[in-house]
C-alpha cells in the first residue's frame, strides 16, 4: 500500500502519462456515464480528477450548462493539467489539490453526483470507508455515488490479468501505481446504500467494476 507521500510522488511523476491508461479505463467510464444520469446534475464532485479528461468529457457533452464541477487530486501535476484542460469552462470549474486526507471540502448535502474513478483501489480500506462516510455527508437526498475501480476477472483472460496484477502489487505496489483489484460492493453497507447499477467490463483484458448507488432514507 502506498502512503500519501509515495502516491503523490508517483503521480506527480506519472501525471503526464496518465491518459495512456485510457485503453482499459474508457469502456468502464463510458458505462458509468450512461448509467449515472449526468444530464440532470447540478453539482459534481470528482475525487481523483487526474488530468481532467473525464471532467472535460462531462462538461462538454453531458452536464447541463449550469452544472458546477469540483475536482481534487493528490498530485500537483494532475491538478495543473486539469486546470489547464478545464480553464475554458471558467467559474463553473473548481480544481484543488488534496492533502491526502479522505475529507471533502464542500458543504453538507451540496453535491448530487460524486465520482471517483480508479481511486478506491489505491486507498487503504480504512481511508476508502472514511471517504464513503464523507460522501454520505455531502450528497443531496437524491444524489448518486458513481464509482469505477479495478476488480477481479470474470473470464479466463481477465482472471489471468488480475492474477498477474495482484502478484506485481504484492511484489512492489509502486510497479502498478499502488492500485490493486478490489470489490467495490464490499465497501457499501446495504443498510445505507441502494445499488442501482453494478457491472464489470473489460478493456484489453483488464476488468473494471462500475457501481451507481443512492442513499437509503434514514
Amino acid at each position: 500500500m502506498l502512503d500519501y507521500k509515495q502516491a503523490k510522488s508517483y503521480y506527480d511523476h506519472f501525471g503526464s502519462k496518465q491518459d495512456s491508461q485510457a485503453f482499459y479505463e474508457d469502456r468502464a467510464k463510458e458505462r458509468l456515464v450512461v448509467q449515472a444520469d449526468f444530464a440532470h446534475a447540478r453539482a459534481v464532485y470528482e475525487f481523483g480528477c487526474g488530468t481532467g479528461r473525464f471532467a472535460d468529457d462531462l462538461l462538454s457533452h453531458y452536464l447541463p450548462p449550469t452544472a458546477i464541477y469540483h475536482g481534487v487530486d493528490v498530485s500537483s501535476t494532475m491538478v495543473q493539467l486539469s486546470r489547464e484542460r478545464l480553464a475554458r469552462f471558467g467559474d463553473r470549474v473548481h480544481v484543488n489539490q488534496s492533502d491526502g486526507v479522505p475529507k471533502l471540502d464542500v458543504a453538507d448535502h451540496s453535491i448530487d453526483h460524486f465520482v471517483s474513478n480508479y481511486v478506491l483501489d489505491l486507498l487503504s480500506e480504512q481511508d476508502a470507508r472514511q471517504l464513503l462516510i464523507e460522501v454520505r455527508r455531502v450528497l443531496t437526498p437524491d444524489g448518486r455515488l458513481c464509482l469505477c475501480s479495478l476488480t477481479h476477472g470474470i473470464n479466463l483472460v481477465s482472471r489471468f490479468v488480475t492474477w498477474v496484477w495482484s502478484r506485481l502489487y504484492a511484489l512492489r505496489p509502486m510497479i502498478v501505481g499502488g492500485c490493486r483489484p478490489i470489490e467495490l460492493r464490499e465497501y457499501l453497507d446495504e443498510r445505507e446504500w441502494n445499488v442501482q447499477y453494478q457491472g464489470v467490463v473489460t478493456g484489453f483484458g483488464v476488468p473494471s467494476e462500475i457501481i451507481i448507488a443512492v442513499l437509503r432514507p434514514r
